[in-house]
């Protein structure tokens, strides 16, 4: 049998007692995560031994990219994670002695975006949790976020980004992208994404984020009219839509109405969560990347996370 010899860092971390909450989510990520069904849908693209340098684990390197979006660092502080962090270290299976370096991990990264591998890895995720009852067909509720992009000119044509647009949200200008999601309203889990510029009107992208099998499609007053498009006017759904702002103020006189919306606020509400692990909790409230495909990718991959601890409760 072949001795593993303990590290300084390994001994010392088990001798410790409290968890910190870097240890618990990672635990959690541990259980809820269809490890190997991922890993799967990455295996015919990962390079496999041959001429020149050993490549590390796949588990490893899915793991270590997994990490860097949980905590949205770049390549280089993933590495120094690496090394100072006996909890990643684990998670990953990444042994002290041999840490990979930024370079290593930005071209994981690059073979997941070249092959479009974050919205496969999303669909993969949403199997899982519909092999376990939690994507359920009957509704769709349909929003859209901003996702910041920096209007800095530092690069090399000094120029903004030419795939972020600006757009207009009450009184603020913003720059950048729209994430736009079709969530299951009975569960809160989201089974379509899109993403587009952020001047792209939230109706443009809408018969993505629908399956073709709702019986009923909520969403905020930025959905009126939805139902006279062209490529909605055949379908058979109740369309539940916020009313605008102008609207609802009138609703003082008519009771009924005003339960009405807000019953349909109180459905909507379920998307929020989502944006909430995307932006707040996985810290993507700003474009790390230039265009929008490499964006599209990692936020598949980071709503698919969304969506597993959105079912959490049905899963562990």
């Amino acid at each position: 049998m072949e001795r593993i010899e303990r590290s300084f860092a390994e001994l010392e971390y088990e001798s410790k007692k409290p968890k910190t909450r870097r240890e618990k989510f990672l635990e959690r990520m541990e259980v809820l995560a269809p490890w190997e069904k991922l890993l799967e849908k990455i295996r015919p693209y990962y390079p496999t031994a041959g001429k020149g340098r050993v490549p590390y684990p796949l588990e490893g390197m899915l793991r270590v990219h997994c990490v860097q979006l949980f905590y949205n660092v770049s390549d280089p502080a993933m590495e120094d994670m690496l090394y100072e962090m006996e909890s990643v270290r684990r998670f990953t299976g990444i042994r002290l002695e041999k840490v990979p370096d930024e370079t290593t991990i930005l071209n994981f990264r690059h073979l997941l975006e070249r092959h479009g591998l974050g919205k496969v890895l999303f669909e993969t995720i949403k199997e899982h949790l519909a092999e376990e009852g939690l994507v359920l067909k009957e509704g769709t509720i349909m929003d859209a976020s901003i996702i910041a992009s920096p209007a800095s000119r530092k690069n090399r044509k000094r120029e903004r980004d030419p795939e972020m647009k600006q757009t207009k949200k009450g009184n603020q200008w913003r720059f950048g992208m729209k994430l736009h999601i079709g969530v299951a309203d009975q569960t809160g889990v989201a089974h379509s994404l899109a993403a587009t510029a952020a001047n792209v009107h939230d109706l443009a992208p809408s018969e993505e984020l629908l399956h073709g099998e709702e019986e009923r499609v909520w969403g905020d007053a930025g959905y009126q009219g939805i139902q006279k498009r062209e490529e909605h006017k055949d379908r058979q759904v109740a369309w539940h839509i916020a009313m605008r702002s102008g609207q609802r103020r009138k609703l003082a006189r008519d009771p009924l109405e005003r339960l009405m919306e807000e019953c349909k606020s109180s459905v909507r509400a379920k998307v929020e969560h989502l944006f909430f692990y995307v932006k707040q909790m996985f810290g993507y409230n700003k474009t790390r990347y230039g265009g929008l495909a490499k964006n599209e990718n990692r936020l598949a991959l980071l709503l698919g996370f969304a969506n597993l601890l959105r079912g959490e409760s049905a899963l562990v």
